[in-house]
């Protein structure tokens, strides 16, 4: 087993996490997002972090990263260990395990509201990165914090901002309006975005389940980052248009998936005559805490 990384060493992380020796430069800038959370949400070393939608570990991997040795971090996420490409969470969660912070961390696969329910364990930080446009509706969100309000210390939220500093990641906003409201039509659900919430109303949530607001920034990602080409190009899928044809009968209303995916596409070939390619939107970054 290598030595362990720190969060000066970002090549580290990313070294450890599950990639293909191709797409190393891809995990790069989503290991460097995810330590500008942690940097900006001061996480210290010796802390027990709840992370909540851990997914494959990528947040995961650099928590157990700043927590050091003295600290350990619970990853609960209750989706299928088969879900997620190119590496399943089975396989991503397995492999993290077996790395250099693997001793710190314990993935639990449950919903993380029977997960609280079922321990009495507190907990130093709860970190919800990136992770509330999978809930199955608005309501589940304000039911987490709720859950959380006295196991934990202060929560940590990140989620895309629905803003954009750089033109360039206007189609990911686009992309992601269009398919929150394609899923709206679904009763179940697997997409990546399923409930969409603005900062506006996360901080809402937050708010009446009884926190504070500590701290809270714009962040704007690293360019390497793709999550807004891996958007937008779904969108632009055969796949997505099938799924309109499937839930949409009304001329109108398909004519708005229609149009986002002109603006989209439009948007898309624009930059990439100019030699470049869709962007990541905005994201918001908050800390909260009970009030004192």
């Amino acid at each position: 087993m290598s030595a362990s990384p720190t969060l000066n060493n970002l090549d580290g992380i990313a070294t450890i996490y599950p990639h293909e020796p191709d797409h190393f430069s891809i995990i790069r800038a989503q290991i460097e997002q995810r330590a500008g959370l942690v940097k900006t949400w001061n996480i210290q070393p010796g802390e027990r972090v709840l992370e909540i939608g851990c997914g494959q570990g990528d947040c995961t991997v650099v928590l157990a990263t700043a927590v050091g040795d003295e600290g350990f971090v619970t990853a609960v996420d209750p989706a299928s260990l088969d879900y997620g490409s190119p590496y399943t969470l089975g396989q991503a969660q397995s492999h993290l395990r077996d790395s250099a912070v693997g001793h710190r961390i314990k993935f639990v696969q449950a919903d993380p509201i029977a997960f609280l329910q079922s321990s009495t364990e507190h907990y130093t930080t709860a970190v919800l990165a990136q992770c509330s446009w999978y809930f199955a509706a608005p309501h589940v969100f304000s039911d987490i914090l709720a859950a959380l309000l006295d196991r934990v210390d202060r929560v940590c939220i990140s989620e895309y901002a629905l803003t954009s500093s750089d033109y360039r990641a206007m189609p990911h906003i686009l992309a992601t309006f269009a398919q929150a409201t394609l899923e709206c039509r679904k009763t179940t659900s697997t997409a990546n975005v399923r409930s969409l919430l603005a900062p506006e109303r996360l901080r809402a949530a937050a708010l009446a389940a009884g926190l504070a607001v500590r701290a809270e920034t714009i962040m704007q990602p690293p360019e390497g980052m793709l999550d807004g080409t891996w958007e937008a190009g779904y969108v632009l899928s055969k796949g997505f248009e099938e799924e309109v044809d499937k839930y949409v009968s009304d001329e109108r209303e398909k004519a708005v998936y229609t149009a986002a995916m002109d603006s989209i596409r439009a948007t898309r070939d624009v930059l990439k005559a100019k030699g470049d390619r869709v962007h990541t939107m905005d994201i918001w970054v908050a800390t909260f805490a009970k009030p004192t």
